[in-house]
């Protein structure tokens, strides 16, 4: 009997993967569920093993009476005399109850009992094994698909891959390998439900900590991973050291590394790129494979951001249907807006932002015609102010004012007046057309304009009356003898004025 015992607890905890205490706990309930189908409670029933837990017994424990109301719970003082001589009235009394006593129904019941017990242990036991795994990469075989869902047998329990974690790109057969991550851990009233992903980005980054010792051990960390399973994957990486590049342990030598996690998932496109805290250099790495010649920051409260690339590199800085920009938004958390330069050359945006990168450019299409006081650099933004509350905001006002109007300018005093005027000279170049009426606005233009005047232009512009000839209808002059087109003599009557 100790023997069977043994082996029976044993081949539980071979088979079924139970802890020996759990074992003994389920030996003791369906022995308390047989006793207690057989005499309807088990209030006085012990369930005991011996040291070696080799052994069982139940007892009923039993007190001593004269005269006997419950069997079950009681028993007579002569009775208990014959099993133990130095029993008295009010002693209790362990009887030990023959398992063998109990009818049919009692120990069908018990059974049923420890079959339950069995599959609740099992399925704690797997419940609390495959929730520690949560989050890690686990190998299994294609069963069968039912509306979509894959079923996968992992040997113990059975996951299964919903169609929303399944990658668009793969297709599988009866027996294929899976390799998944493990999302999610259910009880069912069928089971244990272990639910597996091959879409989230949490599978990308057990893959490259699989295949690149250096994620592993953390001297190359993961930033951010953004995904469209099926199509591209982009890694912002960086190192914990500074003699080792992220970027190239990743790729690998060869790219042996990155060819590995490229082949588990089917031939997806993955970009890994060098993490940086600066925005503008984040974006730009963040926009890869595609060149970007500079980052404008548009808002930066508002994390929005211009990236401008040569028109060569449009289509592939955006993405087949705007998939490369849309995973750099999501990667770096920003609105990025992709131009070409051209396009950029025509946006009407802030001019401090437009004259950073005519500087990094060095190009003359990128520089802007200031307009506005307020955009000037090193300009006093309470003098700017203060000419908008006279009504002056752009720089062709202020420099049309004559000196009594300036004058009257309120809030701003003469120095101010000078300092701005000086960097108006020093930052823009007026060319005007017409009038010149204040100080200062001179331009080219203008110099030449007094240089005609001088060199006595003017005078030939001024107050000479035209003809028409009579015999060809060209012009002519009172100073003319003749016509210069058809060549009739000429001459003029003046008519005396009273």
């Amino acid at each position: 009997m100790a023997s069977d015992m043994s082996d029976a607890i044993r081949q539980l905890i071979q088979d079924r993967g139970i802890s020996e205490e759990l074992v003994l706990k389920t030996i003791e309930n369906t022995l308390l569920a047989a006793y207690k189908r057989r005499f309807g409670n088990v209030d006085n029933a012990i369930v005991r093993f011996n040291d070696d837990r080799t052994e069982v017994a139940i007892y009923a424990q039993k007190k001593i009476v004269d005269g006997v109301y419950d069997p079950v719970a009681e028993i007579d003082l002569e009775e208990a005399r014959e099993l133990n001589p130095e029993a008295e009235i009010g002693d209790e009394l362990l009887i030990e109850v023959d398992p063998k006593d109990f009818d049919r129904i009692s120990v069908q019941s018990a059974k049923q009992t420890a079959h339950q017990s069995i599959r609740e242990i099992q399925k704690d036991s797997l419940y609390s094994e495959y929730q520690e795994k949560v989050g890690e990469i686990i190998i299994g075989y294609y069963q069968r698909e039912r509306n979509g869902t894959i079923y996968v047998d992992l040997g113990k329990v059975e996951g299964i891959l919903p169609r929303k974690f399944q990658s668009p790109r793969e297709v599988y057969h009866l027996n294929d390998r899976i390799k998944a991550l493990i999302v999610e851990v259910n009880k069912a009233p069928t089971g244990l439900q272990v639910v597996l992903s091959r879409t989230h980005t949490d599978f990308v980054r057990a893959i490259f900590e699989l295949e690149v010792p250096e994620v592993y051990d953390k001297t190359v960390e993961i930033h951010k991973i953004v995904r469209e399973a099926g199509y591209r994957t982009k890694l912002a990486v960086y190192s914990n050291r500074d003699d080792v590049d992220p970027v190239g342990a990743c790729v690998g030598l060869k790219g042996v590394r990155i060819q590995s996690v490229i082949r588990e998932l089917e031939g997806e496109k993955i970009d890994i790129l060098k993490y940086d805290p600066d925005p503008r250099r984040f974006i730009k790495n963040a926009l890869s494979p595609a060149e970007v010649r500079e980052i404008v920051i548009l808002d930066e409260g508002k994390h929005q951001a211009l990236a401008i690339v040569p028109e060569s590199q449009l289509s592939l800085a955006i993405g087949k249907q705007g998939l490369n920009v849309r995973l750099a938004n999501r990667l770096v958390d920003w609105n990025i807006d992709v131009k070409t330069e051209g396009q950029y050359a025509e946006m009407d945006i802030a001019s401090d932002s437009k004259r950073a990168v005519s500087q990094l450019f060095n190009d003359d299409r990128y520089e802007e015609e200031i307009a506005r006081i307020s955009d000037l650099p090193d300009v006093d933004q309470n003098v700017a102010e203060a000419l908008l509350e006279n009504g002056i905001e752009y720089i062709e006002d202020f420099l049309a004012l004559d000196e009594a109007q300036t004058a009257l300018l309120k809030g701003i005093t003469a120095e101010q007046l000078q300092a701005l005027r000086a960097i108006i000279e020093e930052n823009v170049e007026i060319v005007e057309e017409g009038e010149y009426g204040s100080e200062g606005a001179e331009t080219e233009v203008a110099a030449e304009a007094e240089s005609e005047t001088e060199s006595g232009s003017a005078e030939a512009e001024s107050e000479v009356e035209e003809f028409d000839c009579p015999e060809c209808g060209a012009k002519i002059t009172v100073e003319m003898t003749s016509c210069p087109s058809c060549g009739i003599g000429l001459s003029f009557e003046y008519e005396d004025e009273e």
